[in-house]
């Protein structure tokens, strides 16, 4: 998802239909602020939550929105769907236009439920889903049939799917009970979860995930419930 960042006269030019060439001259003589600052020089950039006022008229003033949903099953990742309920439907207290301008980040398949992350900030999720990042997912499983000490080394050694000609990274997983494991993944292939646990013909009956880097589900919130984080969380969630 690309960053809504412009330079000042080619936002400008946009927002108020004006030849980007009469804008040098607004911004010589003071017209223009951004975050409260008058600009003068055309290079500036204008980012997507810079408060932008042109002649004491506010132009852009867009709050940041990052939100925690604690999804149920049934209910897909996605903003707009014609058969199933989606995500963005949950989501209560919001105005059309703020609704309008989320995106979910690190989707979880219809019936996986647990931690989503929605936000408007494509610069704040596009760093948090970065391969390079190295941020951790962790999932609980619940599986068909009993797990064995097999499962832990096929896991960590990565497995490798022809489909895709890609082999897994390395994942971490813990037997928490026969047939409950607890699953930690750097990444997110298509089902992946599901394929590996494939490998050992061991169908997944259910499937949650508990946290996304430093950032765990708020355990008072119900099913469908939903929250804005903090600023500590969204700056220490890498």
């Amino acid at each position: 998802m690309q960053t809504k960042s412009f330079r000042i006269d080619r936002y400008l030019s946009k927002q108020l239909k004006i030849n980007r060439r009469d804008i040098k001259l607004m911004l010589a003589q003071g017209r223009i602020e951004i975050n409260g600052a008058t600009i003068r020089e055309v290079n500036i950039i204008v980012e997507e939550f810079d408060r932008v006022v042109f002649d004491g008229e506010v132009l852009q003033d867009k709050q940041p929105l990052y939100i925690m949903l604690n999804k149920p099953t049934g209910v897909v990742s996605a903003t707009k769907d014609e058969l199933h309920k989606t995500v963005i439907e949950l989501l209560s207290g919001y105005s059309t236009e703020q609704l309008e301008s989320l995106h979910i980040v690190g989707r979880l398949d219809l019936n996986t439920s647990g931690l989503l992350l929605i936000t408007n900030d494509s610069r704040w999720s596009r760093k948090l889903m970065a391969p390079e990042a190295k941020v951790n997912k962790v999932y609980n499983v619940t599986l068909e049939n009993d797990l064995s000490e097999d499962y832990i080394s096929a896991f960590a050694e990565g497995m490798y799917f022809s489909f895709e000609d890609i082999t897994t990274l390395p994942a971490q997983l813990s037997i928490l009970s026969n047939k409950v494991a607890e699953v930690i993944l750097m990444e997110g292939k298509y089902h992946q979860i599901k394929r590996m646990f494939g490998r050992f013909r061991n169908p997944v009956m259910a499937l949650h995930r508990s946290s996304i880097g430093n950032l765990k589900l708020d355990e008072e919130l119900k099913e469908g419930q939903s929250r804005q984080l903090t600023s500590l969380e969204v700056s220490s969630i890498f």
